[in-house]
């Protein structure tokens, strides 16, 4: 919990007064048991009943006084409660965008979700209300004890031997809170991922008729964490019940020495009930301590999971001191030199090479296209690209720098990215166009919060015109202005309402409208029909004018037009030329073009 500290110091005087506040009521409070041991005390004397009104009145002072600064102290923790879970929450979101895709591969999505929410919260009442409740507790439990030790030292002293207990219940009760409570949020966590599976992979789900199945297996799931619920709910079902005990205890002490003091006139019989509402607010700290203790471990339990979170370094990271890449009008030269690549592998196991020994220069302007069969590496040599892996060999080189040397925002700032798979935004039509398109924020909402549908329509009619002509190259334009919003119009999750070819297409112009320098396009054209593909073709050609390009791909069709064209197989480089040199070669890429050139002519038989 010590790691909370730095959350705590933009909020120093809220802290300072929250705790103040708590200080001041404990002590007002305190008074009114003395208070009405004055007004007992009086009325046994037979004084005057203006003594004994005023005496009243100041009880009832005190208490409107305390109430109002308890309101205030409550207002003022859990203020600062919900502060610190803001700042934690947006450090948390703000270090996993700079994790690289291989923790994104290790950490389930279920899992972090339930820490940026269920273990945050648990985090936030360790943060607000624990400390003030601690705080109320010792100060409350101080002051009673000093008004206690006034009225009789050896009373109070056997009125707290029962207590002597407490360490030893709060140190046991306190181990087994944590381990069990990791336990709940760990299999929460393991529930999520369930229902984000299934919420995510809804279609697979129906397609095979596993909806019963599912519903058996997350129900078997919520009984485990039912389960390790009831075994948290026990440990804490016997805390609190046996700080009452030791409270009890010492009222039976209380009892019977106090009374015993009172007939041998000793102490008065104000004394007597003002010594025991102080030991009811001893004992209510006591008894609040056991829900403070249960507080602290499960934040502490929380907080261990996002620090996990939070030190996680990515391996993918900027250079201390980056170097700067020259101006450039039109495209970037690319090299590649002996480049290497593979995926980690288990401890003391040989490396699976997904590429190995890969070398080419693409001049500024010029279009790359990278060809193989499935599992070839395609996707993995578009990837080391904007780092999203690092090569283990080799460098790889943009305007003759190495790229680990170039700041990472400044080396993708230069790439334009369609990846094999079309990730879309639940937004609209045009906030996809433009996702990253510095100039104009598209995504950003109101300071009042999320925009509304008929807004989000709204600015992307505004917003998306200028760069239609992105649309335009990718062939979307005829298709989204026939929607009945435009590009106003509202997607569904991961772009549901579009089918494959339009969700393509949609990637392929929004890795063109933020205009690069350097366009890479991953098997971007795969779910396209051949007609739309053509013309998309023909709209690159222009687009490409002064950009450079790397296109992978499976299809012969998209790349046959390129300036240079490598075969990959087995993450190793068969071949390379132009389309031409390759033809008359005979080799791998022929072959490639002959079988789809098979297929087609099956294809087209059969439709006939």
């Amino acid at each position: 919990m010590r790691r909370l500290i730095p959350y705590y110091r933009p909020y120093r005087k809220m802290l300072a007064t929250g705790l103040g506040l708590v200080v001041l009521s404990s002590a007002l409070g305190a008074l009114v048991p003395w208070l009405l041991r004055s007004g007992m005390d009086a009325l046994q004397a037979r004084e005057s009943l203006g003594r004994v009104a005023a005496i009243g009145g100041g009880i009832v002072a005190i208490a409107l006084v305390s109430g109002a600064l308890r309101f205030w102290m409550r207002e003022v923790m859990n203020g600062l409660s919900r502060y610190i879970e803001f700042d934690l929450r947006q450090a948390l979101f703000a270090h996993l965008t700079t994790l690289d895709p291989g923790y994104f591969a290790r950490v389930r999505t279920g899992d972090i979700m339930a820490r940026l929410t269920n273990d945050l919260g648990a985090v936030r009442m360790a943060a607000g209300p624990a400390i003030m409740y601690l705080t109320n507790t010792i100060f409350g439990g101080a002051f009673a004890l000093i008004f206690m030790l006034r009225i009789d030292v050896t009373l109070t002293l056997l009125a707290l031997l029962p207590m002597a207990m407490l360490p030893v219940v709060m140190i046991r009760m306190g181990g087994l809170v944590h381990a069990r409570f990791e336990a709940v949020q760990e299999h929460f966590s393991t529930i999520t991922t369930h229902a984000q599976e299934n919420f995510a992979g809804v279609r697979v789900v129906r397609a095979y008729r596993q909806e019963r199945a599912e519903v058996a297996r997350f129900a078997a799931l919520s009984e485990t964490y039912v389960s390790h619920n009831m075994s948290l709910a026990r440990v804490y079902g016997i805390m609190n019940p046996l700080f009452g005990l030791l409270a009890g205890l010492s009222v039976v002490v209380v009892l019977a020495l106090g009374g015993r003091l009172v007939v041998e006139g000793r102490i008065s019989v104000g004394a007597f009930v003002a010594f025991g509402f102080y030991l009811g607010i001893l004992t209510w700290p006591l008894i609040a301590l056991g829900w403070v203790i249960n507080l602290f471990q499960r934040g502490a339990a929380s907080m261990a999971r996002l620090l996990e979170v939070l030190d996680a370094r990515p391996e993918v990271h900027s250079p201390e001191a980056p170097r700067a890449l020259p101006a450039a009008g039109g495209g970037r030269r690319l090299e590649f030199r002996d480049v290497g690549f593979h995926f980690p592998t288990p401890q003391g196991a040989d490396p699976r090479w997904a590429l190995r020994h890969v070398s080419f220069d693409l001049p500024a302007g010029g279009t790359l296209a990278v060809v193989g069969a499935t599992a070839s590496g395609k996707s993995t040599l578009i990837d080391l690209i904007p780092r999203l892996h690092d090569p283990q060999e080799g460098v790889i080189l943009l305007d003759g720098i190495p790229i680990r040397e170039l700041a990472l925002d400044v080396l993708r700032a230069e790439i334009g990215y369609a990846p094999q798979e079309s990730f879309l935004f639940s937004d609209t039509i045009g906030a996809n166009l433009a996702y990253g398109d510095a100039s104009r924020a598209l995504m950003e909402h109101d300071v009042e919060g999320e925009a509304t549908p008929a807004q989000s329509r709204e600015r992307g009619d505004r917003e998306v015109a200028p760069d239609v002509w992105a649309a335009v190259v990718a062939q979307l334009d005829d298709t989204v202005r026939a929607f009945p919003h435009g590009y106003g119009t509202l997607l569904g999750e991961r772009g549901i309402n579009l089918s494959g070819g339009q969700k393509q297409r949609l990637a392929l112009g929004r890795a063109l409208a933020r205009r690069p320098r350097l366009v890479l396009l991953d098997d971007s054209l795969s779910a396209v029909d051949t007609h739309t593909e053509a013309e998309i073709l023909r709209g690159l050609r222009t687009a490409f004018v002064g950009r450079t390009a790397v296109i992978a791909s499976h299809r012969i069709s998209a790349v046959r037009e390129a300036s240079w064209i490598i075969v990959l197989d087995g993450g190793r480089v068969v071949e390379q030329g132009t389309h031409d040199v390759l033809i008359s070669a005979g080799g791998r890429y022929a072959s490639l073009l002959s079988r789809q050139q098979l297929e087609e002519s099956l294809e087209t038989t059969a439709s006939a």
